[in-house]
């Protein structure tokens, strides 16, 4: 039987509406791994908050925090361990680095906070991360001379040499460019590898998800809408808000025209007269025949093929309305929140068809009731 997750951290934290805003409640349980674990949400849902919580910056009014069976926080017998004694690493939006200080300085400042070590053993240390992360000839610069891609790697050095119990990231990637974005998940996977501490992740982004985590929190106004292993959470959305937000699905008004328990399969009508159609998906357990609701698909899976494609019973044929290139070739539109990327190769197979065949896998479906 698996034991108590590394992290446990039920959280509450108010504040009350001001001139200029509404109130807003931090109120989620938080469980997380020896993985990866990430925070996903929109601007203002709590996911920064809820790392501060975990670090000591902020003071929920109720809950408790368990980190390795170490309490942190207990509004109930008045326990409040302050930040620099809960051994979180935290690597913030800008990196926050102290700009007075070199490289080395930094890491010693993180290494000397922690006192884990003797001073020789703290030394080497520091030159094992300074090495590891490419910045040893990097050592003697200040901030302000460096990369954004090297103030990545000396914040992720500086968080790994107080020897953290807990890695926390707040949109570590954020304002970079894809080149700099893949260096970071790399020198991370790296820094994860050797590092015995689970971490907390907040991103905007589910493509950074897919990057690094292994579990998924959904945050939406201060709460835990959907949570799981990453793979599960994307594969059948909680709710139609949650599959609009995460705006990788296309969603179409639909109908269950057929349940078989014994094949474990069902059949979804489409309600929709531009994109009508049928198609096979997983047996809806709890559901009747007649129900409505909402067609979800996995947008990524779906694809455009020839109109003699062999699985023609979860193929649609539709008219395109529109046709545009997409950093991944072309995109096909056929109704509103409905495109289908595709190769340019593949386009010219279809180009200059009436209507198109849009094959939609059966693994790709999911029904949302209204």
């Amino acid at each position: 039987m698996a034991g108590p997750a590394p992290i446990d951290a039920r959280i509450k934290k108010t504040y009350p509406a001001t001139r200029d805003s509404p109130a807003f409640v931090l109120d989620l349980h938080l469980e997380a791994g020896d993985g990866v674990t990430a925070l996903l949400g929109p601007s203002g849902a709590g996911k920064t908050l809820t790392l501060n919580c975990l670090a000591g910056f902020a003071k929920p009014e109720e809950g408790r925090i368990l980190v390795r069976d170490e309490l942190y926080f207990d509004a109930a017998t008045k326990v409040n361990v302050p930040p620099d004694r809960r051994r979180c690493g935290y690597i913030f939006q800008d990196h926050a680095l102290f700009p007075h200080m070199t490289v080395r300085q930094n890491l010693r400042f993180a290494a000397d906070s922690a006192r884990r070590r003797s001073k020789m053993q703290r030394r080497r240390r520091i030159q094992e991360l300074l090495d590891e992360f490419e910045l040893a000839d990097l050592d003697a610069r200040r901030p302000h001379e460096l990369s954004g891609g090297q103030k990545q790697r000396a914040a992720i050095a500086r968080a790994l040499a107080s020897d953290p119990k807990v890695l926390l990231l707040d949109e570590p990637t954020r304002g970079l460019d894809y080149r700099l974005r893949q260096s970071f998940y790399e020198y991370l996977r790296k820094a994860k590898a050797a590092l015995d501490a689970p971490v907390v992740m907040v991103t905007h982004d589910a493509e950074e998800c897919f990057e690094l985590a292994d579990v998924v929190f959904l945050i939406e106004e201060g709460k835990c809408r959907q949570s799981g292993p990453i793979a599960e959470v994307f594969k059948a959305p909680a709710s139609v808000d949650l599959a609009r937000s995460l705006g990788l699905y296309t969603l179409i008004e639909a109908e269950i025209a057929a349940l078989d328990p014994g094949r474990d399969t069902s059949r979804i009508r489409t309600l929709n007269r531009e994109l009508e159609g049928e198609v096979d998906g997983p047996y809806l357990r709890g559901h009747l025949l007649g129900d409505r609701g909402w067609l979800c698909i996995r947008r990524h899976e779906m694809r455009v093929v020839t109109a003699n494609h062999r699985e023609a019973r979860n193929a649609m044929r539709l008219k395109p309305l529109a046709v545009t290139r997409s950093p991944r070739g072309m995109r096909v539109q056929f109704g509103r929140d409905f495109n289908v990327e595709m190769s340019e190769a593949d386009y010219a197979e279809v180009r200059g068809e009436r209507d198109l065949t849009v094959y939609v896998p059966p693994t790709a479906v999911s029904f949302l009731p209204l």
